[in-house]
């Protein structure tokens, strides 16, 4: 498979990286063993492997080599200038190589795409900003990334990265790149419209990187909803939540009168129904209004405005026999919500292979409290 129809497939794909080193974070780890990584990693569930060949990264050439055991398309990482970097990355096995338009004017920049096309290599034109991003797309490039980090300070800035996802153009393929080290993280960069991410240094770093991997990867989401205390908040984001739910409908049993802060690993969700809320959070879930109801029965996650996915919930206070199979026959991304606990979650999700799950009443101890076990058992269990 090539390396642009493998990050194209549905879902967030994941360019996993072998790197022994780096300018910003030193020695990663310089043992490093290309050739059992690549393999952990296609494992792993990696639709790419990335090595660095450069010299101050720790590679080389043979790494790259090394790294042809694994079955998944190869990118070889460097600062390629000329035609024979090129030619010199597919004879050593890669499928696609890193441009960096930061150091390519844009006849270089051409010249090499054209080099590569000729080659039968793919690329990865790497944008740091808004100019590039624009460069990137009048080149022709089809698969582009974004990296959060500037190559000169070596600082990451992930808000301005999203930003940048969400105005890229929606018939090229985005990588989001670097600064990744959550699983809600990648699901930032997935719902801003990345469709793959490219993770090096939180690999590097783990214990076990392909573990690490997976981790990032795993699907469904995991939304605790109804929360109003910040000790509930805690206990969810321990039990690896990443998703927190706060109901801004005063008519619900679970009125939350804020968005309360949410670390890092979580994205903070407004509940909101008929209209949106201003309250700051980072996606919003609207229902509809149904009279003599706190809601209507489905709903729609937003994302700066715009619809990211689907909530297919039960009716307010009533019940559905149907509603895991009517779940299971919706097409894109769902959220699946009503009636789960620990109890029944896993059920859930076997049956309905969603992108998320919610859950609220089944996890409190009284409307708006929650019971810290029950909190935990659901996560873990939703978890696998």
């Amino acid at each position: 498979m090539r390396f642009r129809d493998a990050l194209a497939a549905p879902g967030l794909a994941a360019v996993a990286e072998v790197k022994r080193r780096s300018p910003s974070a030193g020695d990663l780890r310089p043992d490093a063993d290309p050739r059992r990584l690549a393999v952990e990693y296609e494992r792993a569930g990696a639709a790419a492997v990335s090595i660095l060949v450069d010299q101050r990264f720790g590679g080389s050439w043979d790494d790259l080599r090394a790294a042809r055991a694994a079955g998944v398309p190869l990118l070889a990482k460097g600062f390629f200038a000329t035609e024979e970097e090129l030619r010199t990355a597919r004879e050593a096995g890669a499928d696609a190589v890193l441009l960096l338009l930061r150091d390519l004017e844009n006849d270089a920049a051409k010249r090499l795409l054209g080099a590569a096309e000729v080659l039968g290599l793919d690329t990865l034109v790497e944008a740091h900003d808004a100019l590039e991003l624009a460069r990137a797309e009048a080149l022709g490039a089809p698969v582009i990334g974004l990296n959060a980090r500037d190559l000169e300070t070596f600082e990451i800035d992930r808000r301005a990265q999203l930003e940048l996802i969400a105005g890229a153009p929606r018939d090229r393929i985005i990588v989001a790149e670097s600064g990744i080290e959550s699983r809600v993280q990648g699901a930032e960069a997935e719902l801003a419209g990345a469709d793959a991410i490219l993770v090096g240094t939180a690999l590097m770093r783990a214990p076990e990187p392909a573990r690490k991997l997976a981790e990032l990867l795993a699907r469904p989401l995991v939304k605790v909803c109804g929360l109003t205390r910040e000790e509930d908040v805690a206990v969810a984001a321990e039990a690896g939540a990443d998703l927190a739910g706060f109901v801004l409908v005063e008519a619900s049993p679970r009125w939350a009168r804020d968005v309360l802060p949410v670390p890092d690993t979580m994205l903070a969700v407004a509940v909101c129904v008929g209209e949106p809320s201003e309250a700051p959070a980072d996606l919003v879930q609207l229902y509809p209004h149904e009279d003599g109801k706190v809601r209507g029965r489905d709903g729609v996650l937003l994302r700066d405005g715009q619809e990211v996915a689907r909530v297919l919930d039960l009716p307010w206070q009533e019940a559905d026999p149907g509603h895991l199979e009517r779940a299971a026959r919706a097409d894109g991304r769902i959220m699946l919500a009503g009636g789960l606990g620990p109890e029944n979650v896993r059920m859930a999700i076997e049956t309905v292979r969603p992108w998320a799950v919610d859950a609220s009443s089944s996890l409190e101890l009284e409307p708006g409290i929650k019971d810290h076990e029950r909190v935990r058992a659901y996560v873990e269990a939703a978890r696998g």
